[in-house]
């Protein structure tokens, strides 16, 4: 059955829609003309459930795609988000490189909340991605999370805690770019739209900084575009893809 059954416009479409909305930061309304200027008659309240629909899908079936440390040495750190004139709080972990790790938004911010966050980024890594030091803030409640993940085995024993303050500039200026995609709602209704939406942008956040580059096969906006829709099955399969490159490399280097 296909993703996009009862959508009244190809998967093409739609993904288009929900791409530039969580990667260029527009607000909804702006995104309606923009495509209206292509062509594309569609409502900015239908951009809106397509991305509630759609954002978390992408991340989904991308997480093992972009999801992968490239160093050991990670940078935790939480930051605000408003949803209904109340903050909420976004965890989020990249290495030391700006690559993105994993992120959780939770209403509360406690211990229970980072711990909830930290075995969430620990789920599933392989022994080589998982970290040897994870730097944060000094507030109490990481060091009481990583304490019981320890001492339940899901985070190695040796992993060295360390709090020193300006180690997390990296992510903290990766928050602000973050914000930048944030800044044009004003503030999210309910918590789990905000949710879907900032999966949607932190996901096409990983994308753009080339985390899947493996599997971007031209290198580029139309290769990241590809990505995407592979995930749904739109268009010529990875394999097909690849051969019709190698074939045009080759045309090109023959000329």
């Amino acid at each position: 059955m296909s993703d996009f059954r009862g959508r009244h416009f190809e998967g093409e479409i739609v993904l288009w829609a929900v791409r530039w909305y969580c990667r260029y930061g527009v607000s909804y309304r702006d995104l309606e003309q923009m495509m209206g200027e292509r062509g594309v008659s569609v409502d900015h309240s239908t951009i809106y459930r397509w991305v509630q629909r759609y954002a978390p899908e992408i991340e989904k079936r991308l997480r093992w795609q972009w999801r992968g440390p490239h160093s050991a040495s990670w940078r935790v750190d939480e930051t605000y988000v408003n949803v209904r004139g109340r903050w909420a709080y976004l965890y989020r972990a990249v290495d030391k490189l700006g690559n993105t790790i994993d992120f959780y938004l939770s209403p509360t911010r406690n211990t229970a909340a980072a711990k909830r966050f930290l075995g969430k980024a620990l789920n599933g890594l392989k022994d080589w991605e998982r970290p040897c030091v994870i730097n944060t803030d000094k507030a109490p409640t990481y060091a009481a999370a990583l304490a019981e993940l320890k001492k339940e085995g899901r985070c190695p024993a040796d992993t060295l805690h360390r709090q020193v303050k300006y180690l997390n500039n990296v992510i903290e200026a990766d928050h602000g770019k973050l914000k930048q995609l944030i800044r044009p709602i004003r503030g999210f209704k309910t918590l789990k739209s905000a949710y879907a939406t900032i999966k949607g942008f932190e996901v096409m956040r990983a994308l753009r900084k080339g985390q899947a580059a493996a599997f971007n096969l031209t290198r580029d906006i139309q290769g990241e575009a590809r990505i995407v829709e592979r995930a749904f099955g739109l268009g010529t399969s990875a394999l097909a893809e690849a051969v019709q490159f190698l074939n045009e490399r080759l045309q090109l280097e023959a000329a």
